[in-house]
């Protein structure tokens, strides 16, 4: 008999789990820029030239190794560019090795990048990838979210002092413990990975970690996936399924979470976590 309140507990959760490394990873904005430094610094010599067409030539007939740089001004990860226009097609390749410089003094131009250099629109172009590098650094923000629950679970893993594995499936646990799990991996045709695998002295958990900022079908299916787990685990002596969830997704989904949360005796989210359940649960 269930003795946590779903409602309450479900108005704990959390509408986000962003830390102060989500947004932005300075660290790998400096390390992208400083790759390129001599190169970018290269091509600041022409902010503000007068004669920017001819001034970059020399600069790349003497230099080749700074058009490395250019596709970063625009904020391009490739070392190739295709561009089209009524003149033709070009696919430009910034590899170190010059093909003509008029074909990269006509990128230069069309593409913008002589009047921001000309006309001062930018006073230090060093600066200018340092801020580009913070942009193409957003993009990464959903890998880097994907993982922030993983990151906070194995943090309070720690703290608890417990043996746990990362990642681990059906098949390694049988092996590595001896024990038979065929009840949850469909007759061993399953090939199930586990977020964490705790070992005490009593029982193996396995647990499942995630976090949902919105709503969706993904929800609704988890909840429904992980309410047949953990009725197929009850079967097996010394095992216990363990789900971590949390975020404000669940808002919406709450139905499907509520029939999981009534059959799932360990079903925990981040309050619970701070308010030490892992102490208490792994004995």
């Amino acid at each position: 008999m269930k003795t946590r309140d779903f409602s309450q507990w479900l108005s704990t959760f959390r509408p986000s789990i962003n830390g102060y490394g989500y947004y932005t990873d300075f660290e790998k904005v400096y390390k992208n820029a400083e790759r390129l430094k001599i190169e970018i610094n290269i091509l600041n010599s022409l902010v503000g030239s007068k004669d920017i067409e001819a001034e970059f030539k020399t600069v790349i007939s003497k230099y080749p190794d700074c058009i490395k740089a250019i596709p970063l001004l625009l904020a391009v990860r490739e070392n190739e560019i295709y561009c089209q226009d009524e003149n033709g097609a070009v696919n430009y390749k910034f590899n170190g090795k010059i093909q003509t410089t008029q074909q990269y003094t006509y990128f230069m131009r069309q593409t913008g990048l002589f009047d921001m250099l000309q006309n001062h629109i930018i006073n230090n172009l060093y600066d200018y990838v340092i801020g580009v590098e913070v942009g193409l650094g957003s993009n990464g923000r959903k890998n880097r979210g994907g993982h922030q629950m993983e990151h906070l679970v194995e943090s309070y893993l720690k703290k608890a002092g417990v043996e746990y594995y990362r990642e681990m499936n059906l098949t390694e646990i049988e092996r590595k413990w001896n024990r038979n799990l065929s009840s949850i991996s469909a007759e061993g045709t399953s090939t199930k990975r586990w977020d964490f695998v705790v070992k005490t002295s009593a029982s193996i958990y396995v647990i499942e970690t995630n976090f949902y900022t919105t709503d969706g079908s993904k929800l609704n299916e988890t909840a429904r996936s992980y309410k047949m787990i953990a009725e197929e685990a009850k079967g097996i002596p010394e095992f216990r399924f363990v789900w971590i969830t949390d975020g404000g997704g669940w808002a919406k989904a709450k139905h499907n979470l509520e029939e999981t949360f009534q059959v799932l005796d360990d079903i925990y989210n981040i309050a619970d976590m701070e308010n030490g359940i892992f102490f208490s649960l792994f004995q």
